[in-house]
């Protein structure tokens, strides 16, 4: 009985499995935004595969949470777990107010740091997808966590002056024109640009989970 009683029980191993769904479903998201900013159609074509995939990683974030409710004994700390599948899922709910964001307010033209500040977050979405499999030989590999970890906080601080350098020719080029277009243009590519910042930000905190995790295990 009590043999049946333990096969029910999720194993570690699930963690590492789950994990690494949802990394995989954060890179599509991050693919489909980074689409999205090609501008025209391919706004709404890829509008959709953004909510698609935020919807699959709740669905993974549930069953993590469920798990850790469930299972004795866990590869680390309950609570690192929860924070690391958190911040996970709030960097691609994240991107799901920007696509909601550009859509609502209709953008169908972006500029180019906007580009590569989308660049920037199918970076960072890239580098957590290569960190999550290393969580199983966390000792082994500390080092290379720790080397990923650095990556995504050097991409953040770039991202911050992609933000500030792309607002600042908003703002020039607003300035140079008395036409309320050119204003709604400014508060739109501002509320755009803050978006994209706070997806990077988000993985900064991906970052920090997976660090602090780290510096726990070694």
């Amino acid at each position: 009985m009590l043999g049946w009683f333990h096969a029910l029980m999720p194993r570690e191993e699930r963690f590492f499995e789950l994990f690494a769904q949802h990394s995989k479903t954060v890179v599509a998201g991050a693919v489909a935004l980074r689409a999205m900013l090609e501008g025209g159609a391919a706004v709404q074509t890829h509008f959709k595969t953004v909510m698609d995939r935020e919807q699959d990683a709740d669905n993974v974030t549930r069953e993590v949470l469920v798990a850790v409710r469930r299972t004795f004994i866990t590869p680390f700390d309950r609570g690192a777990i929860k924070d690391l599948i958190t911040a996970m899922d709030n960097s691609i709910d994240q991107m799901q107010k920007t696509a909601k964001s550009i859509v609502l307010f209709d953008a169908r033209i972006f500029t180019p740091a906007m580009k590569d500040m989308a660049d920037t977050v199918v970076q960072c979405a890239r580098l957590v997808e290569e960190a999550i499999p290393l969580l199983r030989r966390i000792s082994a590999e500390a080092g290379r966590l720790s080397s990923i970890t650095e990556k995504i906080t050097h991409l953040e601080g770039r991202a911050d002056e992609m933000h500030d350098n792309g607002l600042r020719e908003l703002y020039q080029e607003s300035v140079k024109s008395t036409s309320g277009a050119n204003a709604l243009t400014f508060f739109v590519g501002n509320e755009i640009y803050d978006h994209l910042e706070k997806v990077v930000d988000r993985f900064d905190d991906v970052a920090n989970a997976i660090q602090g995790i780290v510096i726990e295990h070694v």
